[in-house]
């Protein structure tokens, strides 16, 4: 909705999303700017989320390289990477009670996790959040970022949230809030996987020129808690094969032996998959 006496605010640096990225961006920023005598350098993030880390819903394996370079003293800090890697298994399932064991040296280098945690990813973002905060970032979590400012010569000037207050017709209610504007000399965007925003940019910039096509895929995750004889803390277990192999689909599964007994199991299917009866949901539930 066009309003032309928005409110503004002025930022040295805008980050688009409050997610792992996003905040790393900001606490380096704010990290390199202490370094160098500048701690009046602004930083502000915006996150769509009702609270830093609210639309995390990663049970993940971190490797923690970038967390060691941000923090080096993460264990002392309270960082909750609490569970280290303790097994690496592969396997292709050959059937509903058939399973091959791949040896560690046949699988790619990229899938081993040798040193790295089982973690809530949304539990390591909200400390990442925390740590912002105390290194003076303005985290704006509840603001959604609606639109992407430019300058006369069409640089990027900042980004726009959204109106608040929009009844279902379109037009303002008696709650009508009018969106910020906020402009920054640098605007980072942290969406995530194909934000809104991001598609505007790859467009208006053709960022996509030359570069191979998206590849895309539906995941599907549960988290169980299981009976404690059964819980292998630090267990990291990938697979593919069957029940995808039955309908040609490509994909894979995960299930990852976390903290207080619970155990992430999820499936990722190919969005290449042909057999129009073949139901992501059902084949992970088998």
């Amino acid at each position: 909705m066009e309003n032309k006496n928005r409110e503004s605010m002025e930022f040295d640096v805008v980050i688009v999303g409050g997610g792992p990225s996003g905040l790393s961006a900001a606490i380096k920023i704010r990290q390199l700017a202490i370094e160098n005598n500048l701690p009046d350098l602004s930083v502000c993030v915006v996150e769509k989320g009702s609270e830093v880390g609210a639309h995390i819903l990663s049970g993940a394996v971190l490797e923690p390289r970038a967390i060691n370079e941000l923090f080096p003293n993460w264990k002392e800090e309270g960082a909750p990477l609490n569970v280290p890697v303790t097994g690496d298994e592969t396997y292709f399932l050959l059937s509903d009670s058939k399973a091959q064991k791949m040896p560690h040296w046949m699988v790619p280098k990229s899938m081993h996790n040798d040193g790295n945690y089982v973690v809530s990813l949304g539990n390591v973002v909200r400390w990442f959040g925390q740590k912002a905060e105390e290194l003076e970032v303005s985290i704006f979590p509840g603001f959604a970022a609606a639109e992407v400012l430019y300058h006369e010569d069409g640089t990027v000037q900042g980004i726009q949230t959204g109106d608040m207050g929009i009844g279902k017709n379109g037009e303002p209610t008696h709650n009508f809030t009018s969106g910020y504007e906020l402009h920054a000399k640098y605007t980072l965007f942290a969406e995530g996987c194909r934000g809104h925003l991001g598609k505007r940019l790859i467009a208006k910039f053709n960022l996509d020129k030359d570069a191979d096509p998206q590849h895309y895929g539906i995941g599907i995750k549960e988290l169980w808690e299981i009976d404690p004889a059964k819980h292998k803390p630090g267990l990291v277990m990938h697979g593919a094969g069957w029940p995808l192999s039955e309908t040609g689909s490509t994909g894979g599964w995960w299930l990852y032996h976390a903290e207080n007994n619970q155990v992430t199991m999820g499936m990722i299917v190919d969005l290449s998959y042909e057999n129009p009866h073949m139901y992501p949901f059902m084949e992970m539930q088998r």
